[in-house]
């Protein structure tokens, strides 16, 4: 670990950063540019205490998952996320397709869209970034641990999943889960994580594995979804996806047409949470 040199790094990307870079304000009581140290701690999802004491070289030695938390929260680009990692004392992450790292354009992009119903989510299905209204709609998907994090191996494991879709649509998704899952694996030809979930699904799941056998072929991406919310009842969504082919990744926005009760609940949500009014 190069603590001197690290602690350099991590504070003039962050003094490089603008708010309006990350969807922050401004405000009238900024007196220089860049982001504040507690502002970087939120947006990478750690303590303002534990990022100002790397950054003041008197830190603990961060972990690859608190170094891979830092270069989300600073927008740093794969090259950037690299040299964080060698200063940091460790392996160059391998670059796979399927990552948790976002390109800083999606990311520029989705921190725009903070009122919106928005995520971040790999070709696995695995969901990387949302914003609140998208939490309150589909709950946190960013939670979930191992293969459990694709919404792929959830959706045929856990029935708890499908409870949130209506009932008449769920072959539909089935379908084009599975496809999608198909699609990254012959890719990938059967390495990786999506071999992985693959293999475990057509172990866990009769239903799973009669449509692998199909050798089913992608629709579109993101269709129209019909939700069960626990607490607003049905919602019927509009999906329009931004696909980044670098990283595999996809930014997904569910928006309702105005007008339509869908809607109405969608703006009640954004305002409740998700709680009970």
């Amino acid at each position: 670990m190069q603590r001197d040199r690290l602690a350099e790094f991590l504070r003039t990307r962050r003094e490089a950063l603008q708010p309006e870079d990350v969807g922050l304000p401004r405000g009238q009581r900024r007196r220089t540019g860049g982001l504040r140290r507690e502002e970087v701690a939120a947006l990478s999802g750690m303590s303002t205490d534990y990022y100002s004491r790397i950054e003041q070289q008197r830190g603990p030695h961060p972990s690859e998952q608190m170094l891979a938390a830092i270069a989300r929260g600073l927008r740093l680009s794969l090259e950037e996320r690299d040299h964080l990692f060698r200063l940091g004392g460790h392996a160059v992450p391998r670059r796979v397709l399927r990552g948790d790292h976002i390109n800083p354009g999606m990311m520029r992009i989705f921190d725009g869209l903070g009122e919106a119903a928005a995520q971040v989510v790999s070709d696995l299905g695995e969901t990387l970034q949302q914003t609140r209204l998208a939490v309150a709609l589909l709950g946190d998907e960013t939670a979930y641990t191992g293969l459990a994090r694709s919404l792929h191996y959830r959706w045929f494991t856990d029935p708890a999943t499908r409870e949130l879709y209506h009932p008449d649509d769920h072959a539909v998704h089935s379908r084009q889960l599975t496809a999608d899952l198909h699609r990254s694996y012959t890719r990938d030809g059967g390495r990786g994580r999506g071999g992985a979930i693959a293999d475990a699904l057509l172990r866990a799941s009769p239903e799973f594995a009669d449509l692998w056998r199909g050798h089913p072929v992608p629709g579109p991406y993101c269709v129209a979804k019909r939700l069960r919310h626990p607490q607003l009842g049905p919602i019927e969504l509009q999906c329009q996806t931004l696909l980044d082919p670098d990283q595999s990744q996809s930014l997904l926005v569910y928006t309702a047409t105005p007008g339509t009760e869908s809607y109405e609940k969608l703006q009640l949500l954004s305002v409740t949470g998700g709680l009970p009014a």
